[in-house]
């Protein structure tokens, strides 16, 4: 009995401190079929800047939430290369509920369809929201999941670090 326990406590923990340990990693370029029928590449986007992946779903209210704030970082760092991918986990029965969502929303992010989770599990992306964010040279940065207001403030953070920006003020650094 002991065995089994000492082997479900090291699954854990690879588990659990595994997810945040990939930072550093190299992110695999993987296709992505957005919502508007086009297809792009995780390095493409990645060609201008960094870019924040982030794992949702019509249904989670977390998600929901940091989204606003997500789509404000897309518009105000794009000038400086920088993308959000929302990569979104509905069943294809729900696609039309996805594109009336964003629509109603006005979100101005890019919207990848992963309705298998075949992108999820690659990304180890199944708990949402799961935010990944990714340097220009392919390799993670950061890498949260869940949302609770205030986190907004950390995630601001990350993506000004990754342009190489003073998180104090608006300039880059030189």
């Amino acid at each position: 009995m002991k065995k089994y326990v000492t082997i479900l406590l090291l699954l854990t923990g690879v588990l659990l401190f595994g997810r945040e340990s990939s930072s550093g990693r190299a992110i695999p370029d993987l296709k992505i079929k957005l919502l508007n029928g086009k297809q792009t590449s995780i390095h493409d986007l990645l060609k201008d800047g960094p870019l924040l992946i982030d794992f949702w779903a019509t249904w989670c209210k977390p998600c929901k939430k940091v989204m606003k704030h997500l789509d404000r970082y897309h518009q105000a760092y794009g000038n400086h290369g920088f993308k959000v991918l929302m990569i979104n986990q509905d069943t294809p029965r729900s696609l039309g509920k996805v594109k009336s969502y964003i629509r109603s929303k006005k979100h101005t992010f890019y919207v990848g369809l992963d309705p298998n989770q075949e992108t999820a599990k690659k990304l180890n992306g199944q708990i949402m929201p799961t935010l990944i964010l990714v340097n220009r040279d392919g390799t993670i940065q950061w890498r949260h999941q869940g949302y609770v207001p205030g986190e907004e403030v950390e995630i601001e953070r990350q993506i000004r670090i990754a342009l190489g920006m003073d998180i104090q003020s608006d300039s880059p650094d030189s």
